[in-house]
């Protein structure tokens, strides 16, 4: 075709191919234009007898480069997820912190049996960890709307995710005041959110599976987040020590971007979709994300807000998830607790266990859509809401008597919140049309966000409402 011509012209080596196999046809046979042009195409996809098995053994090579490549890309994926979000989840770990210790050298020391210093036959503190989960989204939210509209270079964005991350550890650990520490906490935020819509959108430039791997890492985050503020404050370190540690997890997200992850060669790209150079159908498979992707444009601000309305069947069933249950979270979960039966755990240190088991859940139903995808998000709007009354009961009139169904509960309270944020995306990266499917996995990243911003509005005052109540 026509059109291919500037692109062969630019290409020395393929020029000069294209000279030898035309020049050999004229000279030593008599052929038509056509037998010149199969002769080329022989020629430079590696045909004839001599040059097959080197033909061969190259395109051999290749394959083992680009699924060694594929291998790597996935694995960042994972360690990007999980340092993303580690921030954030360590921050609603210590959200009891912030509030009642603020951060002093002493803040790890002596919670007795969660009862100091409270008369309320609940067991009540006077402010709702909602509160740190609101600074921990609001700014996670605006950054996830705003994004998507803007274009700035992705090296640039992870930059500032990097930055944001660190400074959230260093804020935190080295707060003198409560509002310092809740600083930390919003730059917490912010880089999570910037993080999320911006290695989202780049995840359509390679193969699917990464996806999921993304996925994954983000329940990692939960569950080693969780586990490692919880068992390094029990080991004797001081929370400001634990939060000071972890910015070793900035470092990791670099690390896991700049040197791990192999970023697309986009002119080399966009030459071997123009030439046609013979590929065979497993590869066109692993590269058609990234092949299409080059040869579209950017959509304009109009051209995006007109795709919107069609993101919102993927949208609101996974942001009805998270409002449900953050509720149970962040509003509901402090209050259900076994003061009696269960003495080998305080109040406080139910409560961390709950926060582990619920994020051991979101790390397996996240890491499972390879398994088995679930394509009808809004039957787990459904599930998770009944939960929500479930829990809302208990932490009412407290008719569960074992801590074990709790913990149950929970678990399959994080699965469900899992599977409804790794199958939204999936199923974006499966059906949404190639020239939106970028722009798409960025806006609905904040679908979840918005969710976990209401659920903090409605946690604050149901908690408050719950522990005026008599037992």
């Amino acid at each position: 075709m026509a059109e291919y011509r500037p692109l062969v012209a630019n290409s020395d080596s393929d020029s000069e191919d294209y000279e030898s196999a035309v020049g050999e046809s004229s000279v030593f046979s008599e052929t038509t234009p056509m037998q010149s042009q199969n002769s080329y195409t022989d020629q430079s996809r590696g045909g004839g007898g001599e040059g097959e098995g080197g033909a061969g053994g190259e395109d051999n090579n290749n394959k083992e480069g680009r699924r060694k490549e594929k291998w790597q890309n996935l694995a960042a994926y994972w360690f990007l997820g999980l340092t993303n979000n580690f921030a954030y989840v360590v921050m609603l770990s210590a959200a009891h912190d912030i509030l009642s210790r603020n951060f002093t050298p002493h803040d790890h020391v002596m919670y007795g049996n969660g009862t100091s210093n409270n008369t309320n036959p609940r067991d009540c503190n006077i402010m709702s960890t909602g509160a740190i989960l609101l600074a921990d989204i609001i700014p996670s939210l605006v950054i996830k709307i705003i994004a998507p509209f803007f274009v700035l270079h992705v090296h640039f964005r992870v930059s500032l995710v990097v930055v944001l991350g660190s400074a959230s550890f260093l804020l935190v650990g080295l707060a003198t005041s409560r509002m310092m520490a809740i600083f930390g906490v919003i730059c917490a935020a912010a880089g999570a959110g910037l993080g999320e819509t911006t290695l989202l959108a780049y995840s359509a430039n390679f193969h699917r599976d990464v996806v999921s791997t993304w996925s994954s890492g983000t329940g990692g985050a939960g569950v080693f987040g969780a586990i490692s503020y919880a068992g390094l404050t029990s080991a004797g370190l001081t929370p400001r020590s634990t939060v000071l540690l972890m910015l070793i997890v900035p470092a990791i997200m670099g690390l896991s971007f700049w040197v791990l992850l192999q970023h697309p060669d986009q002119t080399k790209c966009f030459r071997r979709c123009m030439r046609g150079n013979g590929r065979q159908e497993e590869e066109e498979e692993e590269r058609s994300i990234l092949d299409t992707t080059d040869l579209h444009p950017s959509l304009s601000f109009r051209q995006k807000m007109s795709v919107v309305p069609s993101l919102l069947k993927y949208m609101v069933p996974v942001a009805l998830v998270y409002v449900a249950e953050y509720v149970i979270n962040q509003g509901l979960m402090e209050l259900i607790y076994f003061p009696d039966d269960n003495a080998w755990l305080n109040h406080h240190e139910q409560y961390r266990w709950y926060q582990v088991m619920y994020q051991v859940g979101v790390l397996v139903s996240r890491s499972s859509v390879n398994c088995f995808t679930i394509y009808h998000i809004w039957k787990m709007s459904v599930l998770q809401w009944l939960n929500l009354v479930l829990f809302l009961t208990c932490a009412i009139y407290w008719w569960i008597s074992s801590i074990w169904l709790v913990f149950l509960l929970i678990f399959w309270e994080g699965l469900l919140g899992g599977a409804a944020y790794v199958n939204t995306f999936y199923r974006i990266s499966q059906e949404v049309d190639i020239n939106h499917k970028e722009f798409a996995m960025g806006i609905t990243s904040m679908s979840d966000s918005l969710g976990v911003t209401l659920a903090g509005f409605i946690a604050i005052p149901l908690h408050n409402v719950i522990c005026k109540l008599p037992v």
